[in-house]
């Protein structure tokens, strides 16, 4: 696929992926850009509610979608995808997200896709998110939650974007634990090890803040 966008992945799961992606969103709707967000998997969510990371991403876009293509695949349990899927009798098919990206592709200039849990994560008993990355062939964002054991879970991920031939946008570390030891060595172990470029570190923030603005930590692909 060649229309223009960004998958946002994570060395985990809760490690800032909306949040990066929210500021992305703002930053590309600064440069006059039509941007439509996607999260082909959503996990967990009160009944009659949204989930909130489609939600957050939502607010953040300014393109006319149709949320059934921004979030193609909504289970209430918070659970891998895999798992909510066969818990709701249905099959995540990498098919029906591609058609759905395509939508959004076609009434925008960028579209910020950001994938469920980690890079690997299982979305039927044949593909993962890094199949549906490969699928949509979209430069990728690398999100590095900044705790204990970050730097081997960012090494591996990165490993097996490279593994997989994807375009590589650049990585940005976000700061979870604001108790971790040795914060700046950590990051520096980070900027010589991975492909680059860093887009920014982000601070530490609470949990309900989400980056109304661009902010000075990020700096565009």
């Amino acid at each position: 696929m060649s229309a223009r966008g960004l998958f946002v992945t994570g060395t985990d799961t809760g490690v800032g992926k909306t949040r990066v992606a929210v500021a992305l969103i703002h930053a590309l709707r600064a440069q006059g850009l039509r941007v439509a967000a996607m999260k082909p998997v959503a996990a967990g969510h009160a009944p009659g509610e949204l989930n909130e990371d489609v939600a957050a991403l939502m607010l953040a876009t300014n393109a006319a979608v149709d949320l059934r293509d921004v979030n193609p695949y909504a289970f209430a349990a918070p659970v891998a995808p895999h798992i909510g899927a066969q818990l709701a009798g249905v099959r995540i098919e990498l098919d029906v997200i591609a058609a759905a990206y395509l939508r959004l592709a076609a009434t925008a200039d960028v579209v910020v896709v950001e994938g469920a849990g980690g890079w690997r994560v299982p979305l039927n008993e044949r593909d993962d998110m890094a199949d549906l990355a490969q699928r949509l062939g979209l430069p990728v964002v690398l999100v590095v939650g900044l705790r204990l054991g970050c730097l081997n879970h960012a090494l591996l991920t990165a490993e097996s974007i490279a593994h997989r031939q994807l375009p590589w946008a650049g990585w940005v570390g976000n700061h979870v634990d604001p108790a971790m030891a040795c914060q700046a060595e950590n990051v520096a172990a980070l900027h010589a090890r991975l492909p680059g470029p860093c887009l920014g570190v982000q601070p530490h923030l609470d949990p309900e803040i989400f980056a109304a603005d661009a902010p000075k930590w990020l700096t565009l692909p």
